[in-house]
């Protein structure tokens, strides 16, 4: 599932192929981008900016969302894109390759990135990243269960699902915990260090072993590796969420 790690991976792979390089095809396959032509501009960034992708330009950026099935895939030049051509939304060739997007999601061009980025939280894998802003953003509402909070992009950019599960194991955390209650340092700085070390590989590992890589995700009812409590599973909010009930206990 793309979270901040996969889509700070995706923006490396497409700089070679488009960063500083001038388009020479362009089609974005969105209805409000119909009209729009971007061939014969240079891209000058592609930069992520928690789960989102920036296609910076002068005087204007492409927005790209992958949300739970986008992928950017790259072609060497003079090979053309594989299927499955209905699914493909964006296609940006350079002289270097051709980026495709399929799936992709929210795709628009604005002349400002703050109108699709601007509410966001510090990102944990940006230059903008400030542990302590990151954590104020939680403790500002106590009330808000902390597995809730974590997901909100608004306090800090970049974790999904999966991060959220694996960083409340580690810190102990149950997901129910209001924020007020919870070690917010240290639970942040989980967050940024899972993060940080999981950037440049293909296969998330949290638990330090490629053999068993996930503490408690998508392990719902087998033994926790830690103390061997059968995982828990549970709606929380919109989205579900695993945890072991002795390493985490109810607040």
């Amino acid at each position: 599932m793309p979270e901040g790690d996969s889509v700070w991976r995706v923006a490396r792979n497409l700089r070679p192929v488009l960063a500083g390089r001038e388009l020479r095809e362009a089609d974005l396959r969105v209805p409000r981008l119909a009209t729009a032509d971007l061939t014969g501009r240079t891209v000058r960034e592609v930069v992520p900016r928690g789960k989102h992708l920036l296609f910076r330009f002068d005087g204007m950026v492409l927005h790209s969302h992958l949300l739970m099935d986008g992928a950017w895939k790259i072609f060497p030049p003079g090979k053309r894109p594989s299927g499955p051509f209905h699914q493909i939304r964006a296609l940006l060739r350079t002289d270097a390759g051709t980026a495709v997007g399929y799936r992709v999601h929210q795709l628009r061009l604005v002349a400002d990135e703050r109108e699709v980025v601007g509410h966001l939280g510090p990102d944990l894998l940006g230059p903008d990243w400030a542990a302590d802003v990151a954590v104020a953003n939680l403790a500002a509402r106590p009330d808000v269960a902390i597995g809730e909070a974590l997901l909100d992009q608004r306090n800090l950019a970049g974790i999904g699902n999966i991060y959220k599960a694996e960083v409340l194991f580690t810190g102990r955390t149950h997901p129910e915990t209001p924020a007020g209650r919870a070690d917010l340092p240290a639970l942040v700085e989980i967050a940024h260090r899972l993060l940080t070390v999981n950037r440049e590989r293909p296969r998330r590992i949290t638990t330090g072993s490629p053999a068993r890589p996930l503490w408690v995700y998508g392990r719902a009812r087998r033994p926790c590796l830690r103390c061997g409590t059968p995982i828990r599973v549970a709606g929380q909010a919109d989205r579900v969420t695993y945890w072991c009930p002795r390493c985490q206990p109810a607040p």
